[in-house]
């Protein structure tokens, strides 16, 4: 079996749904801190984290990131990785996004890669965020939607755009639109297109809608990580309403530990991703 051992990140809310969703889904900053401590007793060792303006909207805020992050911390200690997150949502270009990074230096980051850097764009501000990140110590994730985002990125990956000595990434299987539900056999396209740099990176895997579980099995069984939750999918791997983000966690860490794999805590993934710079 395979006894390397693996992060699980809890991803509570995300960007777009709403109490209509699901009732149960953390907006304000204490029912993010009530999620974290549920997620932490779970098994997650990381917390993807989003932040809601005052009328649940999404937002890329310095202030409220400092005012959710430190609340969170404030009950976990230093027992979650606590990643911001840079999504655009169609709201937000690069420059600010790119801004954000360097007003908050969280412990940790996801960046689009096609927003951060589209198609065509300078390169120079991308360098310049990836040199101040590790200057700083932030752990960047880059988002990778398709097969066509990892491609590009397996090519940049042989450049001198990012500083990490491993680049950390985050495949994404399904969408949010109709009909766009995760299929496991989406990994393999995924996987196949990563291949040329997978020497050089740590891949990491979110789902949408019920096959989550099923991906994570698979995740688990090629070396990767996983990130569950609210965000992506609502639903247990039987299929019935999920309470909470925690119970996908919970999920999750009983998958790799049938996997053979063992869970991460925050103390040992600082310790890897030191390694990884």
């Amino acid at each position: 079996m395979n006894r390397y051992p693996t992060y699980i990140m809890a991803a509570p809310n995300g960007a777009r749904r709403t109490k209509r969703d699901h009732p149960n889904l953390p907006i304000t900053i204490p029912e993010l801190v009530e999620e974290a401590v549920r997620c932490l007793e779970a098994g997650a060792c990381a917390l993807h984290v989003h932040v809601r303006d005052a009328d649940g909207g999404h937002i890329l805020d310095a202030g409220l990131y400092r005012e959710a992050l430190a609340a969170i911390r404030a009950e976990v200690g230093s027992d979650l990785v606590l990643q911001a997150t840079t999504e655009a949502v169609g709201r937000y270009g690069a420059a600010e996004q790119i801004a954000l990074v360097r007003e908050l230096k969280p412990e940790a980051v996801s960046v689009a890669l096609r927003e951060i850097y589209p198609e065509g764009s300078d390169p120079a501000p991308v360098s310049d965020i990836f040199n101040f990140m590790s200057d700083e110590a932030i752990w960047p994730q880059l988002i990778l939607y398709d097969a066509d985002d990892v491609r590009r990125f397996a090519t940049l990956r042989h450049g001198d755009l990012f500083r990490q000595r491993r680049s950390s990434v985050l495949l994404v299987l399904g969408r949010y639109a109709t009909n766009q539900m995760a299929d496991p056999a989406e990994l393999e396209v995924m996987l196949d297109a990563l291949e040329p740099a997978r020497d050089g990176v740590e891949w990491c895997v979110c789902a949408f809608g019920p096959a989550e579980n099923e991906v994570a099995r698979a995740v688990f069984a090629k070396g990767g990580h996983m990130r569950v939750g609210f965000e992506n999918n609502l639903e247990t791997a039987s299929g019935e309403r999920a309470e909470h983000t925690a119970d996908l966690v919970r999920a999750a860490v009983a998958e790799a530990k049938a996997a053979g794999r063992s869970p991460m805590t925050a103390t040992h993934l600082r310790r890897a991703i030191a390694l990884w710079r």
